[in-house]
């Protein structure tokens, strides 16, 4: 299958778009024409981390959106023209998958972050014949066509807007079912989001929908503080103010119930516990911060830490659900959302860096 992608080759490299061969479907494998796909920033962690970690050379994006072209042999719920969300893989056979817990699937690692291909070694190849890794998060969706499967797809109806909803398929999920899912913010609750880019902001939305009475957005960009309070957010405060755990502490009359920390700064972890009252539960769902130093005044007020992987959602669950909510006007992700054809990926990338854009969606027809 003939077609075209940004492929990384090293970490300082700029993207360069080139051709891509991809084999044909197997098994239950689904290729799928990207209609969109959004860049997050666990797309550049591969960026940051040591090079023989680095799956490199690599078509990345994981939050792809498209139509069905072309099934193969064992695929029984997908066709042809189906419209599709493509999201994390998972084996669906391990205990966890079992348990309605697919994000933490027994090999996630090496179904997303390495981007294995179970049960062959043929992968995508550029114009030379050299392999890529063509697989990231099961998709590799910064390109024309994407090869995923089954498990990591979720259908969807026609009329909807198919080049906006890869989102929902990794950032946006995160932030909700961080709120939803693992927190389980629900009435009355008062809930403090570190970090508003994507998965903060659809965190947000979802606080509100859950019913939280107080739901307080902490950035160090004004004009993204000013989107969180027209999204849902009650209050809004610096990240740069020196009384910022004070000022949490007065809204809420004596702490949070929950935090929600997006941003893997120490720092601000810290200040997120500080922030809590007794009980209160803080979820981590940024990586690649700095080792954290847990305060033992954290351990006394019982308050409890969860490490949260793609909100803990059963996407094929949570993701209906989002876009019936957003049908409703109650959850506006594509607020949030900035278009660019793929030729334009190092901007795009550019303008995620700066936080002038909360979520690039990349549109490869285009």
């Amino acid at each position: 299958m003939h077609a075209s992608a940004a492929i990384l080759r090293h970490a300082q490299a700029p993207f360069a778009i080139e051709p891509l061969d991809l084999p044909e479907p197997g098994g239950n494998e689904i290729l799928v024409r990207v209609a969109g796909v959004g860049m997050c920033h666990t797309d550049l962690v591969v960026r940051h981390i040591p090079a023989e970690w680095a799956p490199l050379p690599a078509v990345l994006g994981h939050e792809g959106s498209g139509i069905v072209e072309a099934v193969g042999p064992s695929v029984t719920r997908f066709a042809v023209g189906d419209h599709v969300v493509l999201t994390y893989d998972s084996c669906g056979w391990c205990d966890n998958c079992h348990g309605g817990t697919p994000s933490f699937c027994s090999e996630f690692s090496e179904r997303n972050e390495l981007g294995l291909r179970p049960g062959s070694h043929r992968s995508g190849r550029d114009s030379d014949g050299v392999e890529l890794q063509t697989r990231w998060f099961g998709q590799s969706s910064f390109a024309t066509h994407s090869l995923a499967t089954e498990r990591n797809a979720v259908k969807v109806s026609p009329d909807l807007p198919i080049e906006l909803l890869g989102p929902l398929g990794c950032g946006i999920q995160t932030g909700a079912g961080a709120v939803l899912n693992a927190l389980q913010v629900r009435f009355d609750s008062s809930v403090v989001i570190f970090g508003t880019g994507a998965v903060g902001m659809a965190a947000i939305m979802a606080a509100r929908i859950a019913g939280a009475r107080k739901v307080i957005a902490v950035d160090l960009h004004e004009n993204r503080l000013q989107l969180a309070q027209e999204l849902g957010a009650t209050h809004r405060i610096s990240g740069r103010d020196p009384e910022l755990v004070e000022q949490i502490m007065s809204i809420t009359g004596g702490g949070a119930t929950h935090a929600l920390d997006t941003t893997a700064a120490p720092a601000v972890i810290a200040g997120a516990l500080a922030a809590l009252r007794a009980r209160g539960k803080l979820g981590l769902v940024g990586g690649g911060g700095a080792p954290l130093d847990l305060p033992q005044e954290a351990l006394m007020k019982g308050q409890q830490i969860s490490f949260i992987i793609e909100g803990n959602s059963v996407p094929q669950l949570l993701i209906p659900q989002l876009i019936e909510l957003w049908s409703e006007g109650l959850f506006p992700f594509d607020r949030l959302i900035a278009r660019y054809p793929l030729e334009k990926i190092n901007d795009a990338e550019r303008d995620l860096a700066s936080g002038s854009v909360i979520k690039p969606v990349l549109l490869p027809g285009r």
